[in-house]
């Protein structure tokens, strides 16, 4: 975790040569070390002063601005001064080092955001959308991620929670009066709005699944019977050659991620184990992951053998069926003695991962999917990750249990259920956020960010 004494730098703009570069200093001793780096001239804050960086020597390592802001009015809630030089990596690790020499600490990866998050000036959930904007990949998901940043996702999050601890109050209080029959203690008001706050809880979950897409792409799995293709395909896809190909069945035994972005939609490709009743045991493990992975897919390509479409067809179609979205692949078209597609399977895609032929189609059906999933991911939308959407999930259940718990008159359980499901909204916004999961979450951002 953070020591709040600590002053901390580090450079805050991308790697690479720019017209402007810019080092962060946040902590208590920031506006003293910059007035050493500044050649001692005195900052004020929120006004912008022309100054020569200095080193310990006074000789110049490069003019540029220098920028305070003072406790609490700046982004992490400590004294932050920000030195903007010229773009150079060599100029501004200078300055880095001059900084350090001073008495600042190199900054972790996301420790100035986690600063602001346990100074009050972000929640976790807003935290987190400062680097959901800092990577959107197109302006929907910019604007998702700015209205995440700006409160929009939190604010309906802290209103349910408000009203599932109104209903813990009532129903705890009631818990006093056991003996007296729930509908005289306020019972029927008390489950028409328990009803209100889970059907507010399924419209959030039903949009922070929309913003999960948005901000993640599509997940897509590629399965099918072992020597179809499936890993060809990925590579093909892919653009490059990410997963083994030989003509040994059960070659893949294990998931391989690889994040493709196709004609503008990003997609999570899974290439999977072929899917049979034999094979050893690390065959039949790679299976059984693959499965699972399809409980959490938005799409299954479904790999086939143009030549004999119908192997493990049958086993397929009950893998895939809980899948929103099936694509039917028939690979390896180019070769002699490719088959007419199955009955019932009039709209599935020759293609060849080899020769590319085919693929051309395959990528206008996945912007066409994408193009649908996030038509109404527009206005009002937000970013929102998966663990947002498992909180959310959870608390559902909750709210879900607790409902029965009301109906049979269970105070207790309901009175346990309700505080489950408001802990796991806690834990969207970080009002219950264990130091585990804070480091998770930071780590994964920017340094300097």
């Amino acid at each position: 975790m953070t020591d709040a004494h600590d002053t901390i730098v580090a450079i805050a703009t991308a790697p690479g040569a720019g017209g402007v570069g810019i080092v962060r200093l946040s902590g208590p001793r920031s506006r003293d070390i910059a007035r050493e780096v500044c050649g001692d001239k005195a900052l004020k804050p929120r006004l912008a002063r022309h100054v020569r960086f200095v080193d310990a020597d006074g000789a110049t390592i490069d003019d540029g601005i220098a920028l305070y802001f003072r406790a609490p009015a700046s982004y992490t809630g400590e004294d932050v001064v920000e030195l903007q030089a010229h773009g150079s990596r060599a100029v501004l690790q200078q300055l880095v080092e001059r900084c350090q020499a001073l008495g600042a600490r190199g900054a972790r990866p996301g420790e100035f955001s986690e600063r602001a998050f346990l100074n009050g000036k972000l929640d976790l959930a807003q935290a987190e959308a400062v680097a959901d904007l800092i990577a959107a990949g197109d302006q929907r998901a910019a604007r998702a991620a700015r209205r995440a940043l700006d409160g929009e996702f939190s604010r309906r999050i802290d209103a349910i929670a408000a009203e599932l601890l109104a209903l813990r109050v009532h129903v705890e209080a009631a818990i006093d009066f056991a003996d007296e029959p729930l509908d005289t203690l306020g019972g029927g008001p008390l489950r028409r709005r328990l009803d209100d706050a889970i059907a507010l809880l399924d419209a959030l979950l039903a949009d922070a699944e929309r913003g999960r897409k948005l901000r993640d792409g599509l997940h897509a799995v590629i399965v099918g019977p072992p020597n179809a293709g499936k890993s060809s395909l990925l590579n093909a896809l892919a653009g490059s050659d990410r997963a083994i190909v030989t003509d040994i069945a059960g070659t893949t035994r294990d998931l391989l991620h690889e994040t493709v972005r196709i004609d503008g939609v990003e997609l999570t490709l899974v290439d999977t184990a072929g899917l049979r009743e034999s094979g050893d045991v690390i065959e039949r493990e790679g299976m059984r992951r693959a499965r699972d992975e399809l409980g959490r897919a938005d799409i299954a390509l479904v790999v086939l053998d143009a030549r004999t479409p119908e192997a493990g067809r049958a086993e397929l179609v009950a893998a895939v069926a809980g899948v929103p979205t099936r694509l039917w692949l028939l690979n390896k078209s180019d070769l002699p003695g490719t088959a007419a597609p199955p009955a019932g399977m009039d709209d599935a895609l020759q293609v060849s991962a080899r020769t590319g032929a085919g693929l051309e189609q395959l990528h206008e059906r996945l912007r066409a999917l994408w193009q649908g999933r996030t038509a109404d991911a527009t206005e009002g939308a937000f970013t929102a990750r998966a663990r947002h959407v498992d909180a959310l999930r959870r608390a559902a259940a909750e709210l879900a249990a607790a409902r029965q718990a009301l109906a049979a008159e269970s105070l207790d359980l309901a009175a346990e259920a309700l505080r489950a499901g408001h802990e796991a909204l806690g834990e969207i916004t970080g009002r219950v956020a264990p130091d585990a999961l804070l480091g998770h979450i930071f780590s994964s951002f920017c340094i300097g960010k």
